[in-house]
């Protein structure tokens, strides 16, 4: 009487399970490394906000300026996001019957800020300064996409250390006149000489750091 536990034919399995060995370590490290990179949990990430603010409307169609609302980005390292007090500005005149408002105007009344959702968020060992980018011409479609496109804003990019390692490198492609920072169409790669981008590079005394510090601080 046979004492095998397996058949025969089982045999014909067993050039698949060593395969399978091989390749699940393999399978397993892939795994970790891209799906928990900031490339697949962060970029795309785009949250409901407590008041649905267009940029596609106030940065696209009407062709607002970054800076009337982010009002810090040329000066400090954060980006300032703008008080009830600035959408009053407008919308003391402009559509104040508007259901989209009943939040801003609530703010307005009771001087209670409105609880925006941040988006684009560095970790806390990182150290990000806007000013030092775009005073050297680095344009805000950079970082941030077509935000003038964007009915509910998303984060376009992985933000990942990789990333930015990759624009320390190679800044050129990246570059165009300061005047042209928070112009979201504007494309360097078309707009701009090879000659002229390495000038800018020599206008704005550009020279990336690679070093742990400059981030990490």
């Amino acid at each position: 009487m046979s004492r095998f536990l397996f058949p025969k034919w089982s045999n014909l399995l067993l050039p698949g399970l060593i395969a399978a060995g091989a390749v699940m370590p393999l399978y397993a490290v892939f795994f970790v490394a891209y799906g928990f990179s900031p490339k697949t949990l962060d970029a795309g990430y785009q949250p409901v906000q407590p008041v649905p603010f267009s940029h596609a409307l106030h940065a696209g169609q009407l062709g607002m300026d970054c800076r009337y609302c982010h009002n810090t980005v040329e000066d400090a390292s954060h980006a300032a996001v703008p008080p009830t007090q600035t959408c009053m500005n407008c919308h003391t005149q402009i559509r104040p019957e508007s259901p989209k408002l009943v939040e801003v105007q609530e703010s307005y009344r009771t001087g209670k800020p409105i609880e925006w959702i941040r988006i684009h968020k560095l970790g806390d060992y990182s150290y990000f300064n806007h000013a030092a980018h775009v005073n050297r011409g680095v344009g805000c479609v950079s970082c941030h996409g077509r935000i003038d496109q964007m009915e509910v804003v998303y984060q376009s990019q992985p933000l990942s250390m990789g990333w930015c390692l990759d624009c320390h490198r190679n800044p050129e492609p990246h570059l165009r006149p300061v005047s042209e920072v928070t112009n979201m169409a504007y494309q360097p790669e078309f707009e701009l000489t090879d000659t002229e981008r390495e000038g800018l590079l020599a206008k704005y005394d550009i020279h990336p750091s690679e070093n742990c510090s400059t981030c990490h601080r």
